[in-house]
């Protein structure tokens, strides 16, 4: 029977898997690296967590999750990645089990491998809940085929192998989560439209209202939140649909809208500078002459004269 729910006001901090199972009554053999199934957890806790370790919840079934004030539906077949630090909330209907596996893993694990030097690649333990990885039947499959396998190797007896086995195991699952995510994006080539679209207006507008006064050089969270997505998510579509990262993209455009500033009116450098964000002219022309190989004023003289 499950225990009585736990709802707190404050924000949980769980900082490893070990405590994550002590909390739910899971059994949990290796303090570092666990595979559960939320089914079989004793306790009920509706509470907002705070992860201090990386963890990856395959549903099985709906569930609610909930980013700050924001509840996310998420539908069976997805599976939705947390990074260390993040914050977030994950319960089954009332009155249900969450059927839901998961794989939860402590940075101590992975530290020193090659693993631990990739993992900055998996931009996908940044993504929101609304940016889960929704997976085919088969995509599924191969999912919990890697989580069994890991789940098998940290339950057994402990020798000099575990631990590369479970990181290589750990790496594989990964792997195939970021070809899975490629798929997505593929399909959604609409939405990758949409956002391109968007972005490149939203950049147009920065220069052209107060924003630039208000909020300095522009940043890729800044459009991200204009879109409604998470820095990472947002950034892997940008790269996905043009090959080039969202920052690049907007040192492209800051270089071309700094261009026409220079050609199409008579300001100063450093009223030029200014207007594009810079807190001093010399790094506008810093940066001028590292996109183009002209100084600013090199560029205006050359292309008027």
């Amino acid at each position: 029977m499950v225990k009585k729910e736990l709802i707190m006001d404050k924000i949980l901090s769980l900082d490893s898997p070990e405590r994550y199972c002590d909390l739910y009554g899971l059994q949990c053999y290796n303090p570092l690296v666990c595979v559960v199934n939320l089914e079989d957890s004793q306790t009920r806790v509706d509470s907002m967590t705070e992860f201090g370790f990386y963890a990856m919840f395959l549903k099985i079934d709906k569930c609610e999750i909930t980013y700050g004030r924001t509840v996310y539906d998420n539908d069976d077949g997805t599976l939705v990645t947390i990074g260390p630090h993040q914050v977030c909330r994950c319960v089954a209907p009332e009155g249900q089990r969450p059927r839901c596996k998961a794989l939860l893993f402590d940075r101590r694990l992975i530290e020193g491998t090659r693993l631990s030097r990739k993992m900055d690649s998996y931009t996908f333990f940044s993504y929101s809940a609304n940016e889960a990885l929704h997976m085919s039947a088969r995509e599924m499959d191969t999912v919990t085929d890697c989580m069994e396998k890991i789940r098998t190797e940290s339950e057994n007896d402990t020798d000099s192998h575990s631990r590369d086995i479970i990181v290589m195991g750990i790496e594989l699952l990964l792997e195939y989560c970021m070809r899975f995510y490629d798929r997505q994006f593929e399909s959604r080539e609409k939405l990758g439209g949409d956002v391109l679209e968007k972005f490149d207006s939203l950049l147009v507008e920065y220069f052209r209202d107060e924003s630039v006064s208000r909020y300095g050089l522009p940043t890729v969270k800044y459009f991200a939140d204009k879109v409604c997505l998470s820095p990472g998510y947002f950034g892997d579509l940008v790269k996905k649909f043009t090959g080039k990262s969202a920052q690049e993209f907007i040192l492209d455009k800051m270089t071309s809208i700094a261009k026409d500033m220079l050609l199409g009116t008579d300001s100063s450098v450093a009223d030029v500078a200014y207007a594009m964000g810079f807190e001093y002219p010399q790094h506008f022309s810093r940066f001028f002459k590292k996109r183009t190989g002209q100084t600013p004023l090199e560029y205006r003289g050359s292309v008027k004269s």
